[in-house]
């Protein structure tokens, strides 16, 4: 009975090494794929034309469409001239009118 439960514990063990190692191998090693580089560079090359987190090279086309899109999707949600659409949306709960009850007239009936 030991000698199972001890043999089924190392069995265990020994399948969670090999799944961890399996699992941590690839993400500590280099791209040896490459496709995979060739991705990687060209997404660092975009990453260093686009200072601002903009378009790169952008036509005048794409950039009159865009600003389409945004005031299209600023009218849609409530957005508009002055509204900051970043900020978090202040609620105002009220508290609704509730009419008063009084219990000593319902006991007379």
């Amino acid at each position: 009975m030991l000698t199972k439960t001890l043999l089924f514990g190392v069995q265990s063990v020994a399948f969670q090494a090999r799944r961890g190692f399996g699992v941590a191998v690839p993400a500590m090693q280099k791209v040896s794929d490459p496709i995979q580089q060739l991705f990687l560079d060209k997404v660092r090359e975009y990453k260093s034309k686009s200072k601002d987190g903009g378009f790169v090279d952008p036509t005048p086309q794409s950039q009159t469409e865009l600003k389409s899109e945004l005031e299209r999707v600023a009218k849609q949600y409530g957005g508009g001239a002055g509204v900051d659409m970043t900020k978090f949306p202040d609620f105002k709960f009220e508290d609704p009118v509730l009419d008063p009850i009084n219990q000593s007239d319902e006991k007379k009936k």
